[in-house]
């Protein structure tokens, strides 16, 4: 009961020195007051996050850095050898124009190339978003935070695959 008077008593005054400001500085406080997220931060001063995509899982640290990005313990460069893949991975950055101010260390697991590319942008959108909570709302707008939970469906008896059926046959 005791914390519930509290927080209506902090309501109220912060409705008090909204009503004391003028009208245009009321939004700022507004702002200013709503709790922004946390920063989330290990011993090492890295930030982590799950990314996932299909059938792939990854595991993302984001520090600050030169912008080396390591995948499996393999340059991203060696480990994924398309460019488009490449282009996928640093999107995340691109659109928070953080280019080369990260690195990042990621270990991948499941699906194939193209699915672990997508694990590892989502992951270190996450990341980002932890390592720097006011970047977020960039990101959750471009749809990097999104899991894209497509996956492929399971082929089921009777059938050639998933939906697909057996040739038909007249004689």
């Amino acid at each position: 009961m005791a914390d519930e008077t509290t927080t209506v008593s902090d309501l109220a005054d912060l409705k008090d020195i909204a009503a004391s400001v003028p009208q245009g500085d009321a939004a700022e406080i507004a702002r200013v007051a709503a709790p922004l997220r946390e920063r989330e931060i290990d011993a090492q001063g890295r930030a982590y996050a799950t990314g996932r995509r299909k059938d792939a899982v990854a595991r993302v640290w984001v520090k600050p850095g030169t912008g080396k990005i390591i995948v499996n313990g393999r340059d991203q460069e060696v480990y994924f050898a398309r460019p488009t893949l490449r282009l996928v991975i640093n999107q995340p950055f691109g659109i928070t124009d953080r280019t080369g101010q990260y690195d990042v260390i990621a270990t991948v697991r499941g699906g194939g190339l193209s699915g672990q590319a997508g694990a590892v942008k989502h992951g270190i959108a996450q990341a980002l978003t932890k390592y720097e909570p006011e970047l977020r709302t960039t990101v959750k707008a471009a749809g990097f935070l999104t899991r894209d939970s497509r996956v492929v469906e399971r082929k089921k008896y009777g059938k050639a695959k998933a939906r697909r059926s057996f040739q038909f046959s007249k004689r």
